[in-house]
């Protein structure tokens, strides 16, 4: 692994051990050993809604910002990329879930039980996918010229811990989604053309502002 991928992933590293050291209310197991129920908390900056209206906001503003930009700018183009890495991350976490139907901790207080069957999508966390992959091709952007940006990871990091909180997903879970949607956001940041626009219509590439 490269330096440069090295210090894009370790925020995930960072991530694995605050994970893991947060206390558990039962034995630790999963594939890792480290998968424990978290104390069960809906309210305050965990509230349910609060991780709903994150993800919402966050692809559309991806989505409105590239639309807006357009891709002959820089940061058009890196939304553009963004938009990419988050469908990449919402099928390839999808395709995961329905592969393991892992039981989530709502479910059972066994972090063991992969493989049983419908109803049981708990691995990889799809919403931490998707909020890594946003963020990540705009770290990959600007980190050299802007290294604030890198205060970014705090999103995944608040939501994964959000998720498991309210029992939604195990350590493993979230660990998983994080470094999916960190590699699938660098595998769009290194495409000189974002996948979304071979798709559309070519006039997509044109800002709504350069338009008005």
């Amino acid at each position: 692994m490269t330096q440069r991928l090295r210090k894009l992933f370790a925020p995930v590293l960072v991530a694995a051990l605050l994970l893991t050291a947060v206390p558990a209310s039962h034995a630790a197991g999963g594939p890792l050993g480290i998968d424990h129920k978290l104390a069960y908390d809906n309210s305050g900056i965990y509230k349910r809604s609060y991780q709903k209206d994150l993800i919402i906001g966050m692809i559309v503003g991806e989505t409105a910002g590239a639309l807006w930009e357009g891709n002959d700018t820089r940061l058009g183009h890196t939304l553009w990329q963004s938009v990419d890495a988050s469908i990449l991350g919402g099928v390839s976490s999808s395709a995961l879930k329905l592969i393991f139907t892992r039981a989530r901790p709502s479910q059972t207080n066994d972090p063991n039980k992969f493989f049983q069957g419908g109803k049981h999508y708990s691995f990889p966390s799809g919403e931490v996918t998707t909020v890594a992959a946003i963020v990540t091709p705009l770290i990959a952007e600007y980190h050299t010229d802007h290294p604030w940006v890198y205060a970014l990871e705090a999103l995944p990091l608040y939501d994964a811990v959000a998720r498991m909180k309210v029992h939604g997903h195990w350590q493993t879970d979230v660990l998983a989604g994080w470094a999916l949607g960190t590699a699938l956001g660098l595998y769009a940041h290194s495409r000189k053309t974002p996948l979304t626009l071979e798709v559309l219509p070519g006039g997509f590439a044109v800002g709504l502002r350069t338009r008005f």
